[in-house]
């Protein structure tokens, strides 16, 4: 993995793209902290590569929300106790 600075592909973008091809992935920094992650487009098919960002992001956001339950403690319910949940949100959402 490669890091770059902002300044340094504002004054020399030609040579960011290649090392693009040989890297696959480029850290884009400003002032010293990650910003952003310069990617290839993959077989030349724009919406699957961008599935592909979207799926990660979704996975990601499922940990988190795994990791989350269970420092609350939350992962420790009985199936009895969710369904007592379910039931009160869904009878105040009825008025």
């Amino acid at each position: 993995m490669n890091f770059i600075s902002v300044r340094e592909f504002r004054i020399n973008p030609a040579k960011i793209w290649e090392q693009l091809k040989k890297d696959k992935d480029i850290i884009i920094t400003s002032n010293g902290k990650p910003i952003a992650i310069l990617n290839p487009i993959y077989n030349n098919d724009i919406e699957n590569t961008l599935e592909i960002l979207r799926r990660l992001r979704a996975l990601k956001a499922v940990e988190d929300i795994q990791t989350e339950a269970v420092r609350k403690g939350l992962d420790k319910m009985s199936d009895e106790e969710i369904e007592n949940i379910i039931r009160k949100v869904r009878q105040e959402r009825k008025k």
